[in-house]
């Protein structure tokens, strides 16, 4: 028989207490519990209200909704217990806190995976002539062995039951995880993207009712192998905009051996015939292609079931990393999400190359627009204090022009002995991230550093978008050729922005920006309870 999936109502009473009690922050706002307002909260990031989290599961669009899962410890602040956390949104911005959808099972964790709306009910799992069922296809982790498993849910995700044929796939090892599943109309089946970690392997299965499944083929190793791969991801993308040039996109994230040390994701392009990834040419010299220069992008993947009227690939990732995210200095919660982009494939004078840029719907939150005239930026910094530009939630656009410095850029969350600096080096033709000083920087040595990234210079003009949130910035330049994102944690104190030039001057062309509004409510939403969720274990 199938079994209903809760967590029992102790648990929903113990659940703050439990995070208070683990929590190795400060004991202060663990015991206060969520407010949204706590000391380097995100206010436009989406973040636990409490506990531990990490990798973005079963992104799923369905009945107006935007489902998140995600690897979740209802227990503490540190990894453990790894269960799917669960929240919705309209709009890619505002999320809704719901109960846990998938617990630990005794001792089987709820590993990382994905979601579909199972929209012929192929599995059978719906009711005939009703609405179509979500299925969730994750990892169970065991000592000693990882299988993929299924749940299902006809309520619109609100509650789930395991599948009583558990696992559907086991090939008996213990790194074979991270299931990515997509429905492949050509040829009416399902496709399972998974991850054979520490062979640097992703390996393909086919399957008519999600129940099912048949190996096809197996890609890898390739490019970037350090560490393990996890978390694949496999869609198609128009090239240019184009609808008659398509491309897949095979996303392989990697632990430790990315760009910019610890996690990283890199990704291939190529095409997919049903049964087999082909991927062409990589970078210049076999290099590996980085989805983010930064340090804290990690886990991600794509939702499923947008609407093709919408026409967008939408992803977001885990904007942590492995070195050191259980040290990261906030309370009650620990990890938060990256911005939701939108995902484009562009031709390049190096080949196709994947473009990220940040949801139009974060628009939404902006607050009145300030903007800067044209100016020579001299050697030293500017701060735009004056023209009313500053805070800790902020998105900048800004455009340069190369001159005789050095180096030049923005200073963001800047204050006393205080600054994350985000630059140009026009010479090496790099983009750079400098977080040296912006902030608490001592809680890890792999945390304080200069991540970097090619970025290349047209006619001496450099576009940049920024976004600040309270606890992180991420930029994107080029278009969104370039990506990096980062964790910074400065005191609230610290609000400023600056412009800056070394070696030299250089011209800010125009810069407008908006203090960015906070995404959660007042009353600060809580995290769902499971105990609230009917049935038994």
């Amino acid at each position: 028989m199938t079994s209903r999936i809760t967590l029992r109502s102790a648990i929903a009473a113990g659940l703050l207490l439990a995070a208070a009690a683990t929590s190795t922050a400060p004991a202060v706002a663990a015991q206060e519990g969520p407010t949204y307002t706590e000391r380097y909260r995100p206010q436009y990031h989406f973040s636990p209200a409490v506990n531990w989290a990490n990798d973005p599961n079963g992104l799923v669009y369905y009945g107006g909704e935007y489902h998140m899962f995600y690897q979740y410890n209802p227990f503490g602040d540190r990894w453990g217990h790894m269960s799917w956390g669960h929240a919705v949104s309209p709009d890619l911005v505002r999320w809704q806190h719901q109960p846990v959808a998938i617990p630990e099972d005794g001792p089987v964790m709820a590993f990382s995976g994905s979601a579909v709306v199972d929209w012929k009910n192929t599995s059978g799992f719906g009711a005939p002539g009703g609405e179509p069922p979500l299925v969730a296809i994750y990892t169970g982790h065991r000592q000693g062995n990882q299988s993929q498993f299924i749940a299902y849910s006809t309520d619109r995700g609100r509650t789930w039951t395991r599948y009583a044929g558990n696992p559907v796939v086991d090939i008996g090892l213990a790194d074979f995880r991270d299931p990515k599943v997509f429905w492949y109309e050509p040829q009416q089946k399902w496709v399972m993207v998974t991850a054979l970690s520490p062979q640097h392997k992703v390996r393909l299965f086919s399957s008519p009712d999600l129940k099912r499944w048949t190996q096809m083929s197996e890609f890898g190793p390739a490019a970037a192998a350090g560490g393990v791969w996890e978390c694949p991801d496999l869609f198609p993308l128009p090239v240019d905009g184009d609808q008659k040039k398509t491309r897949w996109v095979l996303i392989v994230n990697l632990n430790p051996g990315g760009v910019a040390g610890g996690s990283g994701g890199q990704y291939f392009v190529g095409d997919f015939d049903g049964t087999r990834f082909t991927a062409e040419s990589p970078a210049p010299n076999g290099e590996p292609l980085w989805a983010d220069y930064g340090k804290d992008f990690y886990a991600a993947v794509s939702w499923s079931d947008v609407p093709k009227s919408d026409g967008r690939r939408v992803w977001l990732g885990w904007m942590n990393n492995w070195q050191y995210a259980g040290d990261i200095p906030t309370a009650p919660w620990r990890s938060a999400m990256s911005l939701p982009r939108t995902l484009a494939l562009e031709t390049t004078r190096d080949g196709i190359r994947l473009v990220q840029r940040p949801v139009a719907e974060l628009q939404r939150l902006r607050g009145p627009r300030r903007a800067v005239k044209a100016q020579t930026i001299p050697t030293g910094s500017v701060s735009l204090a004056p023209r009313g530009i500053s805070g800790k939630a902020l998105e900048i656009n800004a455009e340069f022009q190369a001159g005789t410095a050095s180096e030049f850029g923005l200073k963001v969350r800047t204050g006393k002995g205080e600054e994350t600096v985000i630059g140009i080096d026009p010479k090496a033709g790099q983009l750079f991230v400098d977080r040296i000083r912006s902030g608490d920087v001592r809680f890890h040595k792999d945390f304080s550093g200069r991540q970097t990234a090619p970025l290349p210079i047209e006619n001496g003009r450099v576009r940049l978008r920024v976004f600040v949130d309270w606890s992180s910035v991420e930029v994107f330049a080029g278009g969104g050729r370039t990506v990096i994102t980062d964790q910074v944690f400065p005191a609230p104190e610290s609000q400023g922005v600056e412009l800056y030039a070394k070696g030299g001057s250089a011209r800010l062309v125009s810069l407008e920006a908006w203090p960015m509004a906070s995404a959660w409510t007042a009353g600060a939403p809580t995290q769902g309870a499971a105990g609230s969720a009917r049935g038994r274990d």
